[in-house]
């Protein structure tokens, strides 16, 4: 197969997508699969969590003392979580420059779907959290090489929209992750996580069809020849250029993600608990949150990642990143505010979606395009994923505030007012941004 280079003529008047090569095509399909399966694992710990633990921990723990233990765990296993996606991602993302693009891509799309079946193994809670850290290694490593190798192979012109649908895929895979919880509510959560082993298989199309781009050939040699060094973390917050770069990712990265993972995700225990008390059995609230969350929240999603690809291309990565963020901020106020009885969720839950994912199709267009191809996969990978080590605390602060607040009429007060606190921590994106230069229309630094 022929590689597409990076390059297009400089004015033309195609659609993104046409006079691309089948070759640049197929690693699309790929990439994008490596990282829709990515967060369907992901995906079906947020779904289970709760179910997964009430059932481990019942064995142990009294029933007047299970919810408790049941949240405290929760929030552990989370934070541990984001620890390994953000280590996996440092990791990972070092080798996507040492090693190459394609050989990461296989060995964290290995070991995050044979870990994420291990899932359905555990008999205890330390076991539980062993496992979650090792699948999130594999899954927080996926994304850097993944958008380097599209970045690298697409023609320029095509690139921002082609990034653009790799992280709007994404939602597919949270889809995905809700239905199958959805199908298997009355079944053992087991089955759940085993299903998770299916992506392993992509390990050897991989191997057989995708190579090294050949711009990270090309920086390979010439990092041998020069004495450079691949994927260096120093140089990566040291050498002129660089750095002031890596400080404004690592800002916009650490709103978004917090804003997700800190914020958003908490929807689901914040719907859970609003269905209880009005009068849904587990299983019905089971299957209202994997409807609301899994299907709106995620249709929401796919939307605003290809929408602010789009904005960006139109208008410039900075400015349409601002006002995603600025609806992040209005749609979070509207999702736990605006909900007053459970129904209400399927508009609100639309909206959140569209503004707090939205910014992750900025990660995937913005990012590669700040860095050189010697740094590339590490500055993707660490600055993505830097931000969910400040992440895994923000899951202690949403949990501890709301437990602070707590209302005789009102079952989920709590998380009302957390989400309004947290919520302020997007002027670390807004601070990050005022940082980062404008890249459209600029080819990617070599």
């Amino acid at each position: 197969m022929t590689e597409t280079l990076n390059t297009a003529p400089p004015e033309t008047n195609q659609p993104w997508y046409r006079g691309v090569s089948g070759y640049a095509w197929l690693v699309l399909v790929v990439a994008s699969l490596g990282w829709l399966f990515d967060t369907f694992d992901q995906q079906l710990f947020t779904l289970i969590r709760n179910r997964s633990l009430e059932d481990i921990l019942s064995r142990t723990v009294s029933p007047e003392n299970l919810k408790p233990v049941v949240q405290y765990w929760s929030y552990i296993l989370t934070s541990i979580f984001l620890t390994g996606f953000a280590l996996g991602g440092f990791l990972f993302g070092v080798l996507g420059d040492k090693i190459g693009r394609t050989r990461t891509m296989m060995i964290t799309i290995f070991v995050y779907a044979i870990f994420t079946g291990l899932n359905a193994l555990v008999q205890t809670p330390y076991q539980y959290a062993a496992c979650r850290f090792l699948t999130a290694l594999g899954i927080g490593g996926e994304f850097g090489a993944g958008a380097s190798i599209v970045a690298e192979v697409w023609p320029a012109r095509s690139r921002p929209m082609a990034l653009g649908v790799l992280q709007s895929l994404s939602t597919v895979g949270n889809m995905m992750a809700a239905l199958v919880t959805y199908l298997l509510s009355n079944t053992q959560w087991q089955y759940v996580y085993l299903i998770g082993i299916a992506p392993a298989l992509l390990v050897v199309f991989i191997r057989l069809f995708i190579k090294e781009p050949e711009s990270w050939n090309r920086a390979a040699s010439k990092a041998t020849a020069s004495h450079e060094e691949l994927g260096s973390l120093k140089a990566l917050f040291t050498e002129r250029g660089v750095s002031r770069n890596t400080y404004a990712a690592l800002l916009i990265a650490t709103a978004g993600v917090l804003g997700l993972w800190g914020i958003s995700y908490f929807q689901t225990d914040f719907l859970r608990q609003m269905a209880a008390a009005e009068g849904y059995s587990v299983a019905e609230a089971q299957r209202f949150t994997a409807f609301i969350f899994g299907l709106r929240f995620q249709i929401g999603g796919f939307i605003g990642m290809y929408l602010y690809a789009a904005l960006s291309e139109r208008i410039g990565r900075r400015p349409a990143l601002v006002f995603i963020y600025v609806g992040a901020l209005i749609s979070i106020y509207g999702a736990f505010w605006g909900i007053h009885e459970i129904n209400q969720a399927k508009v609100w839950s639309f909206f959140l979606g569209l503004f707090t994912l939205a910014p992750f199709s900025a990660f995937a267009v913005y990012f590669p395009e700040l860095f050189p191809t010697r740094l590339r996969s590490t500055g993707v990978g660490v600055c993505y994923n830097a931000a969910r080590l400040v992440a895994a605390v923000g899951v202690w602060g949403m949990g501890s505030v709301a437990a602070q607040f707590v209302s005789a009429t009102d079952p989920v007060y709590g998380y009302r007012i957390a989400a309004t606190i947290m919520s302020s921590l997007y002027l670390f994106g807004f601070i990050g941004l005022w940082l980062a230069p404008e890249t459209r229309g600029k080819p990617l630094p070599e």
